[in-house]
């Protein structure tokens, strides 16, 4: 893998899908050397487009695909979107829906591109992630992500997804295992495991949030670090798109 110094990050402004923000910003990652190569939407926790995100880019954009992160929050911040963004989730549709098929459709037409195209969240971006594993993309990569309201109906002919959950995260006791179920069922590809001792975001590589806020994150909601499960899953994420996407 490239190493992430080397990859510059492009603030972009993205094409607005119907129903999505008017305005929609992005960060985009482009690989080092001759392309073409697949691409790779990133969507990004209740945070927004901060630091251990915009890394994520660079991490995918070094590995080898062309990486956009749009930012759900481009209409009004996170203050006025946040509510906003999780309910649309939760209901399967809405602005968020919109601009990731803004992202996916940049990114498709961009001349780099060889049209193979997968998804990449976690928390809340993971959330809307599964539900567009079955929304057009060739592959998935879902982590720490509450399933969709009905999982059995919105899963149905999803792409082959590969998720990670924390088994020290409050928030998400059974959602590994459910989720396994029900892509059992559908007869969908995946790969879910589930690391005893994560907690809720295992990928972070530094604190996220306001700073009077993190030992609350840390001590209550269990959102830490895990270098371990971390590493686990990036190597699952890379063999699981190097077959779905490169293959």
């Amino acid at each position: 893998m490239t190493d992430l110094a080397r990859i510059a990050l492009s603030d972009v402004e993205i094409p607005p899908a119907e129903g999505g923000s008017p305005r929609l910003r992005g960060v985009l990652g482009v690989p080092e050397g001759p392309g073409p190569w697949p691409g790779v939407v990133l969507l990004h926790e209740a945070f927004g487009v901060d630091g251990v995100m915009r890394r994520q880019v660079q991490r995918m954009a070094a590995t080898g695909y062309l990486a956009l992160m749009p930012d759900l929050f481009s209409d009004g911040g996170a203050r006025s979107s946040l509510v906003r963004t999780f309910t649309a989730v939760a209901a399967g549709e809405g602005r968020p829906f919109a601009d990731a098929e803004a992202a996916r459709s940049h990114l498709a037409a961009m001349p780099g591109c060889t049209g193979r195209l997968g998804v990449l969240g976690s928390s809340v971006g993971g959330g809307l992630a599964l539900h567009l594993a079955a929304r057009g993309f060739d592959a998935a990569a879902v982590f720490y992500a509450r399933l969709p309201q009905d999982p059995h109906t919105a899963l149905v002919g999803a792409c082959p997804v590969v998720a990670g959950y924390g088994g020290a995260d409050p928030g998400l006791r059974g959602a590994a295992a459910e989720l396994g179920t029900v892509l059992t069922r559908l007869g969908v590809r995946h790969d879910v495991r589930e690391y005893p001792g994560a907690g809720h975001g295992f990928l972070h590589d530094a604190p996220v949030g306001p700073r009077p806020l993190r030992p609350v994150l840390r001590n209550l909601l269990r959102i830490r670090p895990d270098a371990g499960a971390a590493a686990d899953t990036w190597a699952r994420t890379d063999a699981w798109f190097a077959e779905h996407l490169r293959g």
